[in-house]
């Protein structure tokens, strides 16, 4: 982004609200920091004038902060005049409620956002003009960023940036100006505010807020719980043999990739949501990779350590365990954009080692990556490189798992983050047990130069999909020599992996191809088990798993001539599977096999290891 030396133009003598000036606003506390909080306090030393200019204040200081950006005049104006009428609508609204003071909670503006929902924001004429009026200023600091002209990765991190401020500076985040949690201080005699500051400071020794009651799970008591065996280990990873829970296996065995930036055991969390297990139930012979977290050890491992390392080496080993000639392979996530790099090097040696791959929610194009793209330009993979890569002047480092975890928390900020301030802080509630959140708190570390690598090649350079312009493992990548057939899944509201750029990897490959759409999001859309009979998926019947020929060209052309269907997409992918996964065989009655010994029972030391 260039830097510009021209001053930008103030706005903060363009919204100055023409409330009356003889009126005096109720009492309001003021919540610290952005734009809202310094409206809330100019609102409540005097009125909605004093808040429009506190507003109009605040958001200048966001604008000279990003550069090379414009807002139409015109469109600041029509913005400034919904502002002042809407500000002296719940101006009026406000001093009613205030005069009838026995009725308030029946005369206050109802409050749809669900942070604000409860019956002690309606009680309070000031905490209602509070919750209404950050509201107000919020809708139109993010419309201003709408607005905004100029580069689009500039704009997108202006909206970023003022979303976070508008999040964070929510009158429910703080103590004094929330009004339930005062009520439940005062409900406890104080009993609430003791129990938060303990779990405040239970938090800064654990480094990170707490989204679930961490003491109710325990790997391989409670999660990771489907029952097997290591039968394989290196530096990086160990391989997991599960038991077979049918008579007969397919001659065919199945391995699991998952993503190295999260632990293996989001596929198998709980019985009846367990990725796993559902695949041993289908018939088949199940290997998982479980990533090994690194430390200091590990701090040089690069991409093509772990392509050599990771896929490469858990493919042969099961080729050797089971004698099969070919093995079915998924991988999830970064998992399958690893996977599909070690194909693309096995293809290059003239190797075909895999019969099928199934991608979930995984980047081989990486021209749309979604929110994260905001993070990612030159000047901070230079950074990174400088800092962790292979060129730091005082040697690599490693990428620490909390940064990463508190990186995709603020990316849905008031789900994951300003939701347990309130509830563990303000309320001194204990959050209730979640398995998935729990994983999601259970973060792992990346070596800095494998990281870096993987940021400017991918994620920056989008090299992966252009074929023979990367080499890995002394390999020229062309991810068009995967001639194998492929089963290719998105999440329709998949922020991290958009579905679109899902469907991108469609073309990059060879041999029948089937994609299928699933709804809800990153993590929610693949963990949706037939049991629970929920959420849809889409299907498109039209093209089946054909030649390349029949499938569309775009995302959106496939999903024009898709049908949504109720339910899990499993049972979809399950009889994929079948076709891919050979005749029947008796199920073996141990793990491994002379060559390769059980080491420990599942799920594993590495996967217990803390980051």
């Amino acid at each position: 982004m260039k830097t510009s030396t021209k001053a930008p133009r103030t706005m903060s003598g363009t919204n100055r609200a023409a409330a009356p000036r003889n009126r005096r606003a109720p009492e309001a506390a003021a919540a610290p920091g952005g734009p809202a909080a310094a409206a809330d306090a100019g609102a409540a030393h005097g009125s909605a004038e004093a808040a429009a200019q506190a507003f109009g204040a605040a958001f200048g200081g966001v604008w000279k902060s990003v550069s090379g950006l414009t807002l139409p005049v015109e469109r600041m104006a029509a913005l400034q005049g919904d502002y002042l009428k809407s500000a002296t609508e719940l101006w009026n609204q406000s001093l009613t409620a205030l005069q009838n003071d026995s009725h308030a909670a029946a005369t206050a503006p109802r409050v749809a956002d669900r942070r604000f929902a409860g019956e002690e924001w309606l009680k309070s004429p000031a905490a209602a003009f509070n919750a209404q009026l950050y509201l107000l200023n919020a809708r139109t600091l993010m419309q201003m960023a709408e607005a905004v002209e100029g580069d689009a990765k500039a704009r997108a991190r202006l909206r970023f940036a003022v979303q976070q401020w508008v999040d964070a500076a929510s009158p429910s985040n703080y103590l004094a100006s929330n009004p339930e949690a005062l009520a439940k201080a005062l409900q406890t005699k104080g009993e609430s505010i003791t129990n938060g500051m303990r779990h405040l400071l239970e938090d800064l020794q654990k480094g990170h807020v707490s989204q679930t009651d961490e003491s109710v799970f325990e790997v391989g008591r409670n999660v990771a719980t489907t029952e097997g065996a290591v039968v394989f280990e290196n530096e990086l990873f160990q391989l997991i043999e599960y038991k077979p829970l049918t008579a007969q296996v397919h001659e065919r065995p199945m391995l699991f990739v998952p993503p190295c930036i999260n632990k293996y055991y989001i596929l198998d969390l709980q019985p009846e949501n367990s990725v796993v297990r559902y695949t041993v139930e289908q018939g088949h012979r199940l290997f998982v990779v479980s990533w090994r977290n690194p430390d200091q050890s590990l701090v040089a491992k690069t991409w093509d350590d772990y392509i050599d390392e990771g896929p490469i080496t858990a493919i042969r080993t099961v080729q050797a365990i089971t004698g099969a000639k070919t093995i079915n392979a998924l991988g999830f996530c970064v998992g399958g954009t690893i996977i599909a790099t070690a194909l693309a090097v096995l293809a290059a040696r003239g190797e075909r080692p895999v019969q099928s791959l199934t991608l979930l929610t995984t980047l081989l194009d990486f021209s749309d990556t979604g929110i994260l793209d905001i993070f990612v330009d030159e000047a901070s993979v230079q950074m990174r490189e400088m800092t962790i890569g292979e060129q730091a002047p005082g040697g690599p480092g490693l990428l620490k798992g909390k940064e990463l975890a508190t990186t995709f928390s603020f990316l849905r900020p008031n789900d994951l983050v300003w939701n347990y301030v309130v509830g563990n802080y303000l309320k001194g509630e204990t959050p209730p047990p979640f398995d998935l959140l729990y994983w999601n708190g259970d973060s792992t570390n990346l070596p800095g130069p494998m990281y870096c690598w993987y940021l400017r090649h991918m994620y920056l350079q989008n090299d992966l999909k252009v074929p023979n312009r990367l080499t890995v493992c002394g390999e020229k990548v062309d991810l068009g020599r995967i001639d194998i057939p492929t089963f290719v899944y998105g999440s329709r509201e998949d922020h991290i992996v958009p579905w679109e750029a899902a469907y991108r990897s469609v073309p990059l490959l060879r041999g029948p191809r089937t994609f299928v759409l699933g709804a809800s999001g990153h993590i929610a859309g693949v963990i949706n088990p037939p049991a629970k009979g929920k959420r849809s998926h889409w299907v498109n019947d039209k093209v089946g798993d054909k030649a390349d020929a029949r499938l569309p060209a775009t995302a959106q052309a496939w999903l024009e001539g898709a049908t949504e269907q109720p339910g899990s997409w499993w049972p979809v992918w399950s009889r994929w599977l079948e076709k891919q996964a050979g005749r029947k065989v008796p199920a073996p009655k141990g793990y491994g096999s002379r060559r390769f010994l059980v080491i420990e029972p599942a799920p594993g030391r590495y996967v217990k290891a803390k980051a």
